[in-house]
């Protein structure tokens, strides 16, 4: 990947850093080492997708997260190494799975042969055994596949495995991780979410990463993160212009005069970034504007009726496939197995399941974009090196791999690199493109 970004001269410079996930916090605390920042956060808050709240129960607040929940010790190497730089703990946790489909009545754990039997039925059912059979012939395929210019549609149909493998594993299992329908799946390129399985040890039934979570939540690493330069942070301070200049980069807030600035970091969705840029030119405007993304109804309740009929089968995931195909399938995070939280009540996260849930039991609503990939978004990616730092103007979020919190942190550092500043992190991993495998 061509790097277009460049040191923009000798000396101390000023410098707008625009969002503060975890990109933008990173960046932002590596530029601060060398450079004065402001940052600007259209939010009354900071984090992002980083959004641990509060819950008041009879035993005193309890802290939840709704965005950002886990990591993992063998795909996270860089986010892993910078909360130990920070001094922030982990604690281990756990990622089972669990699908009802409710057209089938079929339901089952991956956890253990008692959860994928949990419904005995399972035993005299073709289709499940069909499904069984399909995992493992996945497993034993998939690398073949890792150079392929197939859809996941296409792939499936092409190796026969678009029946009861598709419909209650594979499809469940991505949508659970992307956040994404599963018509908007089956046009991801295959290469891309095969590579994902790989790195995560899910082509595999032994030696599978060790998931983590945060201690207090995924908030805790916010404060620490953000200490060099918080009194530097301005909330509710949405950006609506930046526009280049000879001298530099003109930054205008709501509510405020235009800032001049040496450069300008955009840790932002691509889409809010192309809406920001006045100026913007052919090359950047492609790349910005080629990853869709899709908004997702989050909500924080406590009606156990979205997890499966069967507490055997209650996973850290679960999938809820709908009887019709008009209707929205589900995903709901047990907060509970996922955090470690020793409550009576279960606190749970359904994502596009306002209607299902009691009223009476929800907690909180939220709203998060998260990207769809496809072919036209990783062909995007590739060219993000060459339009970065062109015209003093960076660019660094998730979106910039597969979107999780690694690829944003690899993101910021190249940004940091581009600046001649290390990544400061006990990691010492290679930063990897996910298009290509290979060290930038």
């Amino acid at each position: 990947m061509t790097r277009a970004g460049a040191f923009i001269g000798h000396g101390r410079k000023r410098i707008a850093v625009i969002g503060t996930g975890i990109s933008g916090l990173l960046a932002a605390e590596r530029l601060a080492t060398k450079h004065d920042v402001v940052v600007f956060e259209a939010d009354s808050r900071i984090g992002g997708h980083t959004h641990t709240v509060d819950v008041n129960t009879s035993d005193g607040p309890l802290a939840v997260d709704t965005g950002f929940i886990v990591c993992n010790d063998r795909t996270y190497p860089e986010f892993l190494g910078l909360m130990s730089r920070l001094g922030v703990p982990l604690r281990e946790s756990t990622m089972s799975f669990s699908m009802h489909c409710e057209a089938s009545g079929v339901e089952y754990c991956g956890s253990s042969v008692d959860g994928l039997f949990a419904q005995r039925r399972n035993l005299l059912r073709p289709a499940f055994w069909s499904m069984l059979k399909g995992i493992r012939r996945f497993h034993g395929m998939a690398d073949s596949f890792l150079e392929s210019e197939l859809t996941l549609g296409e792939l499936l149909r092409e190796a026969r495995l678009d029946g009861a493998f598709s419909r209650w594993y594979l499809m469940p299992m991505m949508a659970a991780i992307w956040s994404a329908k599963p018509e908007a799946l089956t046009r991801m390129p295959a290469r891309f979410f095969i590579r994902f399985f790989s790195n995560h040890g899910m082509l595999q039934v032994k030696n599978r990463p060790q998931w983590r979570t945060v201690v207090g939540g995924s908030r805790s690493y916010l404060d620490p993160l953000a200490s060099t330069f918080s009194d530097r942070i301005r909330l509710n301070a949405p950006v609506v212009e930046i526009r280049r200049q000879q001298d530099g980069v003109l930054v205008r807030a709501v509510g405020s005069e235009s800032e001049l600035f040496d450069g300008v970091v955009l840790a932002t969705h691509s889409d809010q970034a192309a809406r920001m840029i006045a100026d913007a030119s052919d090359a950047e405007r492609s790349v910005l504007s080629a990853i869709p993304y899709q908004a997702n109804d989050v909500v924080l309740h406590t009606d156990t009726k979205l997890l499966p009929k069967r507490p055997k089968t209650w996973s850290a995931w679960n999938y809820r496939l709908p009887a019709s195909p008009n209707e929205h399938a589900t995903v709901t995070y047990d907060m509970n197995t996922l955090q470690g939280l020793e409550t009576e009540e279960r606190y749970l996260i359904s994502l596009n399941s306002s209607a299902m849930i009691d009223p009476q039991k929800v907690l909180r609503r939220f709203s998060y974009d998260h990207p769809v990939f496809d072919q036209r978004c990783l062909q995007a990616q590739a060219k993000v090196g060459e339009v970065s730092g062109s015209g003093r103007i960076w660019f660094c979020g998730a979106w910039c791999g597969f979107g999780f919190h690694e690829d944003g942190v690899k993101s910021a550092l190249r940004v940091a690199a581009d600046f001649g500043i290390g990544h400061g992190s006990t990691s010492s991993s290679s930063v990897v493109s996910p298009m290509r495998g290979v060290a930038l």
